[in-house]
């Protein structure tokens, strides 16, 4: 593909004349990589199309460069990059490329996982491939969904809420005691359990919590504004009185969508 011939030919005089890029490593690219990704995501979640044009060339950027890298010591190029990742596909895909049968995306994860497990001579262990750096939310999603891949889940999902209420009322136990090292214990098995739920029922934690973070940050932003506009502090309100303007918020949210980050806010205008 000529625009990805011409991104390489650019990567390759950068790391020749560039003094920033050619200083560049594994290990200083790293935090930048993470931070791209971030962003990326970002962009994916208030759907701006013109940002995730450009973040995922940032991201594809921070692959070549890292391709470059390894091709520079002798490693690897980025070649050997789409040729490993061709041929993972094509492995994992049997339905596709093979004889296996796959009627519905269901199918086609619990193929992906115990072909997976196969890999390496079957020393490979079903959630090593979860990276320990996942966010915890993210991490355990992942956890519990490679699990039901080789059959470890809930033989109907609805049976999941028994156990979200059991670890509830467990937290609440704990936190009655005021033992906080096991109220901490608890709570993690709590909110494991809840992300298991969203799980069985199709739902994202991560995207969830996320949303209502930024609605959050909306109506929070709107008391803001308004004791900004009466000349009127947040730390003299009353707590009824912010209460008044949070309702008032939320009605505003019925009335039009939710501004994405960037826009005006109400009140704002």
């Amino acid at each position: 593909m000529e625009a990805f011939g011409r991104l390489l030919d650019v990567m390759d005089e950068l790391r020749e004349k560039c003094p920033w890029d050619r200083k560049q490593t594994n290990d200083s690219l790293r935090p930048n990589t993470i931070e791209e990704t971030y962003e990326l995501s970002d962009a994916l979640l208030r759907h701006d199309t013109a940002d995730i044009c450009k973040e995922l060339g940032d991201v594809l950027l921070h692959i070549v460069f890292y391709a470059k890298i390894g091709q520079e010591q002798g490693q690897f190029d980025i070649a050997d990059v789409c040729h490993r990742l061709c041929d993972k596909l094509i492995y994992r895909h049997p339905h596709v490329y093979g004889e296996v049968k796959a009627s519905d995306a269901e199918t086609v994860v619990k193929n992906w996982e115990q072909l997976k497990v196969k890999e390496k001579d079957g020393n490979k262990r079903v959630l090593s491939g979860v990276p320990g750096a996942l966010p915890s939310i993210i991490k355990a999603y992942r956890i519990q969904d490679k699990a039901r891949g080789v059959g470890f889940d809930w033989e109907q999902r609805r049976d999941v809420w028994a156990k979200v209420h059991e670890e509830l009322q467990e937290l609440e136990a704990e936190l009655e005691r005021e033992d906080k090292e096991a109220s901490t214990n608890e709570l993690g098995d709590f909110l494991f359990a809840v992300i298991n739920a969203a799980r069985l029922y199709h739902l994202n934690p991560d995207n969830a919590l996320e949303r209502t973070n930024r609605k959050f940050i909306s109506r929070f932003t709107y008391l803001e504004e308004h004791s900004i506009r009466i000349g009127k502090p947040l730390t003299e309100m009353s707590l009824q009185e912010m209460d008044t303007l949070w309702e008032e918020a939320k009605r505003l949210e019925t009335e039009a969508p939710m501004p994405q980050e960037g826009e005006q806010l109400p009140g704002n205008q």
